[in-house]
């Protein structure tokens, strides 16, 4: 892949990034003192380790960050985390879910075209698979805690 076509991806991996991180601290304060906002705060810092990575990456290669990503990714982060909050939890989760599955796909197609033209930055490589497994852990926990949420529809909560 040219230089010029790794950086136009890896910008389009920093604003999703930045995005995330944006929507993930909507969530937490909008779910804050719960444990599903400390778990969105943990997102974030997540996410932004990613949007740092990705950025330095970017540089290295001569590029910039785009500035797209600085500016917009964080306003539509924040709008989009407050407006699915006002959903629900469940309802925030499953987009959140939607989301995460996007960016895995994206980790994935860049992964594996990295790969079958051989690239040598292996760091890169270690930083674009580790990316995608912190999204699937994300997905994941999402769709755990809907399911456990289901769970505690059908339980008494006060047996007595």
């Amino acid at each position: 892949m040219e230089t010029d076509a790794l950086i136009s991806k890896l910008n389009w991996f920093y604003s999703l990034e930045l995005n995330q991180v944006d929507l993930y601290h909507a969530q937490y304060r909008a779910f804050q003192g719960t444990y599903s906002g400390l778990v969105f705060e943990r997102l974030a810092c997540v996410e932004q380790d990613h949007a740092d990575n990705i950025a330095e990456k970017i540089k290295e290669l001569g590029g910039k960050p785009t500035v797209l990503g600085d500016m917009i990714s964080h306003i539509i982060g924040k709008l989009a985390g407050s407006a699915i909050s006002m959903a629900g939890l469940d309802e925030t989760l499953s987009m959140n879910i939607l989301l995460e599955q996007k960016a895995m796909k994206d980790y994935k197609v860049l992964i594996e075209k990295l790969t079958q033209d051989n690239h040598q930055d292996q760091e890169l490589l270690k930083i674009l698979q580790h990316n995608f497994v912190d999204e699937h852990l994300h997905s994941e926990w999402s769709r755990t805690k809907i399911i456990a949420m289901k769970h505690s529809e059908f339980s008494l909560s006060n047996p007595g």
